[in-house]
C-alpha cells in the first residue's frame, strides 16, 4: 500500500536496523545494523537512544528472505560497515566498510556472496568510497567517493562499467 498502511516489521531485536535494499527479483533483502553479540556497541547504543540520539557506529551486513524471514549477519568485521547492495544477478552484494582500519575514515567497496563467503576488495581509492549502486541494465555501478578531493568533505560521483 502507498500509504504504509500494508506495513510489518521484520526485525524484532534491540539494535539499530538501517538502509534497507531488496533485490532485483524481490526475493531477498540486505541492510546494515548493530550486531547484538557486541556488548560496546550495544552499550554505546542503548546510552544515544536514551537521548532520542543515534550515530554512524560500527555496523554489520545483515541478509533475509523479502518477507523478513531467515535473518542471518553475513558479516562480523566489528567495524563501519554499510550501504549494501546486491549486484545485478542476486548473487553477491555489494557494500562499504572500513574494515581495514575500523576507527579510520577509510572506506573501500567489498563484494561477497549471499552467505558471506568470497570476500574480494573492489575499489582501491585510498579515501572513501560508498553508496554503490547498479545501473538499471546492470552495466555500470555508480559511487561516491573523495577520490580527487580538493577539500575534506568534497564527495564526486564515479561511474564504472560492471563487468560479471
Amino acid at each position: 500500500n502507498g500509504d504504509g498502511s500494508g506495513k510489518k516489521q521484520i526485525t524484532k531485536r534491540e539494535g539499530y536496523d538501517g538502509g534497507a535494499v531488496y533485490s532485483r527479483d524481490g526475493r531477498k533483502l540486505v541492510w546494515r545494523a548493530t550486531d547484538p553479540s557486541n556488548p560496546t556497541t550495544m552499550a554505546r547504543y542503548r546510552e544515544l537512544l536514551k537521548e532520542n540520539l543515534t550515530e554512524p557506529m560500527k555496523m554489520e551486513i545483515f541478509v533475509s528472505d523479502a518477507n523478513g524471514a531467515n535473518v542471518r549477519q553475513i558479516t562480523k568485521f566489528g567495524c563501519a560497515s554499510f550501504a549494501p547492495t546486491f549486484t545485478p544477478d542476486g548473487k553477491k552484494i555489494v557494500f562499504s566498510s572500513n574494515k581495514h582500519n575500523c576507527d579510520g575514515r577509510r572506506f573501500e567497496l567489498f563484494m561477497m556472496n549471499l552467505d558471506g563467503s568470497g570476500l574480494e576488495q573492489i575499489t582501491e581509492l585510498g579515501g572513501f568510497a560508498s553508496f554503490p549502486e547498479f545501473s538499471p541494465d546492470g552495466k555500470r555501478l555508480v559511487l561516491a567517493s573523495d577520490h580527487g578531493a580538493k577539500s575534506r568533505y568534497e564527495f564526486n560521483v564515479f561511474l564504472a562499467d560492471w563487468v560479471d
